[in-house]
């Protein structure tokens, strides 16, 4: 059935939930899942999900075999790629390719707001073996941004 999710300041019509329980290496941040976790929208091939990060919050270092898409709706920030940092704005469309590492940055003195849609079917987040931390940590360009 065909329905639509209200929005009132950066709060849908759904649960508000942890970004995740189950791990560490994140600050500050929740999840609402918009479409595809209602028994009416199971049926979607994707879920499109809102995470929203608090002022100087960050969400895991992390990647899987699965793109996302990301679109920036709340605020400013900055999101490691692999090995380079770039600045997120307000509408920016961002495409994460499969493996590709990846962790958004609440760095703007602002909550960092994205919707992410991912296929329903996916695999789980790896995050990276401590070698390859300390590799990027050997990075002086990227060292601030290598939170785990």
């Amino acid at each position: 059935m065909a329905t639509i999710i209200r929005a009132d300041d950066y709060r849908w019509s759904v649960p508000l939930r942890d970004y995740k329980t189950e791990t560490t290496g994140f600050r500050d941040i929740s999840r609402q899942t918009l479409i595809g976790e209602t028994p009416d929208a199971q049926t979607s091939p994707s879920l499109t999900r809102y995470f929203e990060i608090a002022p100087g919050g960050y969400s895991s270092l992390e990647r899987h075999a699965h793109p996302h898409s990301v679109v920036i709706l709340r605020g400013a920030g900055h999101v490691l790629l692999d090995h380079r940092v770039e600045p997120v704005h307000l509408h920016d469309a961002i495409y994460i390719s499969p493996w590709c590492l990846h962790q958004f940055h609440a760095d703007m003195d602002q909550p960092l707001g994205f919707l992410c849609v991912v296929s329903r079917d996916r695999d789980r987040p790896q995050v990276p073996a401590a070698g390859e931390i300390e590799a990027l940590r050997a990075d002086p360009a990227l060292r601030p941004w290598v939170r785990v």
